[in-house]
């Protein structure tokens, strides 16, 4: 099996949200970093684990990244990293798969499914091997203790529950262990 680290300046997480019942607002939380172990063989076999760090958080918007990091959402203060570990790994055609497992918010652990989609691997400019990925994952963010909200005059909500998110991966291989 194969080890592979991320890449942080090749890889990003973006995520969007409803805001006032009329909008979506999108930002990008660009401090991942983690390992995979894949082969190309045998991706059911993979396991992976990510960390994202919160007060990288960036909606082009100074006042609510600042919001977005305080006790009200993230509290980055106390809980600055994001936190997946794979379970299992399903493959669901030659490059795509759901990858199941745990992400932590705050503390707060609950099962995710993450549709990941696979675009094989290269020799790099720099001399190493690379291999890229891409994942998407509906959250209620609620789910995961981010409650905070604010009714709005003409009814509904300022933030909605549901959060899209989307992952870039750009991994290095770093080992390549024989079967056993």
């Amino acid at each position: 099996m194969a080890r592979w680290k991320f890449d942080p300046s090749h890889s990003g997480t973006e995520f969007v949200v409803r805001h006032m019942m009329v909008s979506k607002v999108r930002g990008t939380i660009s401090g991942i970093d983690g390992w995979l172990e894949f082969d190309e063989a045998n991706p059911a076999a993979s396991q992976i684990e990510a960390h994202v760090d919160v007060r990288t958080i960036n909606t082009q918007q100074v006042e609510r990244d600042a919001h977005l990091r305080s006790a009200d959402f993230f509290d980055a203060e106390n809980y600055p990293t994001l936190t997946f570990k794979s379970s299992k790994v399903e493959v669901t055609t030659d490059n795509t798969g759901k990858v199941h497992g745990d992400l932590t918010i705050r503390g707060v652990t609950r099962p995710v499914t993450l549709d990941v989609e696979y675009f094989g691997t290269i020799k790099s400019l720099f001399g190493d091997t690379r291999a890229g990925f891409s994942g998407n994952i509906t959250i209620n963010r609620e789910d995961f203790g981010l409650t905070w909200n604010q009714m709005l005059e003409t009814g509904g909500v300022l933030v909605g529950k549901d959060v899209s998110i989307h992952i870039e991966l750009q991994a290095v291989l770093e080992t390549v262990s024989e079967p056993a």
